[in-house]
């Protein structure tokens, strides 16, 4: 059996392990993505705030050898569902299974002067080339804002705000300086009712203005405002934005998306094509867009391509994940959280404490060990 991955996030990782080590010869892979590594979200803050390198969290797919996997980096232009086939810029693809796993895409253009006035730090590109703006950074106001709603990793607009505190008290800042964080939530997690409680008690502690249930959308690069869409006004220095989410124009163009996003069964992650899967953040399953989440549902995908070969009972997808969330101060939290099928979410929190930056490391570390076989340590 070939089975056809595109995308080499969290699921498509994932998935592409679990075959591997449940059918060893009985399935090839074929893994692209158009990138050349694999970056870990937490990752990108770590290099935006200094406390490691690009080079050090890059996992190149060339490290990804193993019998039975192929991996093409090149980009996807067209997908046919129906006869599990991609055309890329390397050529034409099939298999007997297709899984689409290529994640979201980011528009910024959908937030006038963003672009120019503000700066993202959501693609791995831009968190990177927000080192040097923090670096130069001499004070004033910050706002970290987000243009729209879903958007990947719920957590990381605080954990943003939470750190440049942080490094605004190191660099002697932090007395005339501001930070704003705006978001259209109304909590800064609202599936977990403790862990919003305790960010927005770390926000009080650190003198952190907390605009919930807004949502920027656009920039006036003259005034240096941002707008939300109710005219309101938030004056800034440094915007740190995360720009709106959308699922890859492939999707849309090969008829894949219904209202923006690819429609999938809840449990299996099967899409309306038989033998065609799609995982993470270019669904509608239901989840937040977290690469933890898109992991589970990986193992559930596989279950059903392995039972597809072996029969037997598939693992059915819950909607758990635990995620951490940094605090700052070194200290980390953890986010035990369950969207069910039909119920309300539910999410309970541990810390945040020191401890957990050691379990923070390992959930990292141990990813990189199963996925591209070596030792990683994050920081």
């Amino acid at each position: 059996m070939h089975v056809l991955v595109l995308g080499g996030g969290f699921g498509g990782l994932e998935l592409t392990t679990r075959l591997l080590d449940e059918l060893g010869d009985e399935v090839s892979v074929t893994l692209i993505d158009r990138n050349d590594s694999f970056v870990f979200g937490f990752s990108k803050l770590d290099v935006m705030f200094g406390r490691s390198t690009a080079d050090a969290v890059r996992h190149r797919y060339a490290d990804v050898v193993r019998p039975g996997v192929r991996v093409v980096q090149t980009t996807v232009r067209h997908i046919d569902p129906v006869a599990r086939s991609v055309t890329t810029d390397a050529g034409s693809f099939d298999g007997d299974v297709l899984v689409i796993a290529l994640g979201a895409d980011y528009d910024l253009d959908a937030t006038p002067g963003l672009a120019e006035a503000g700066h993202e730090f959501y693609t791995v590109a831009g968190a990177f080339a927000c080192r040097e703006v923090l670096e130069q950074f001499p004070g004033g106001r910050v706002v970290v804002g987000v243009c729209a709603t879903p958007f990947k990793c719920p957590p990381a607009p605080s954990e943003t705000a939470l750190l440049v505190h942080d490094l605004l008290v190191t660099r002697g800042l932090r007395d005339t300086s501001s930070i704003a964080l705006v978001m259209p939530l109304p909590a800064p997690i609202p599936p977990s009712p403790d862990a919003s409680k305790a960010l927005l008690a770390a926000f009080a502690e650190r003198g952190i203005e907390w605009h919930g249930g807004r949502a920027i959308s656009h920039l006036d690069p003259q005034r240096h405002t941002a707008v939300d869409a109710d005219g309101g006004e938030i004056p800034f220095d440094l915007f740190l934005g995360v720009p709106k989410h959308v699922a890859p124009a492939v999707l849309h163009d090969s008829g894949l998306t219904v209202d923006g996003w690819v429609p999938v069964d809840f449990f299996t992650l099967e899409t309306s094509h038989p033998d065609v899967y799609a995982l993470g953040d270019c669904t509608s399953v239901g989840t937040p867009k977290a690469g933890v989440f898109s992991e589970g549902q990986a193992i559930s995908a596989a279950s059903a391509i392995v039972a597809r070969a072996r029969g037997g009972e598939v693992q059915r997808y819950d909607g758990s994940a635990a995620c951490y969330l940094e605090f700052g101060h070194d200290q980390v939290a953890r986010v035990d959280i369950q969207f069910m099928h039909g119920q309300p979410p539910h999410g309970a929190l541990s810390g945040p404490q020191h401890d957990l930056m050691v379990q923070k490391a390992d959930f990292g570390s141990s990813r990189v060990r199963r996925w591209f076989g070596r030792d990683w340590v994050s920081y």
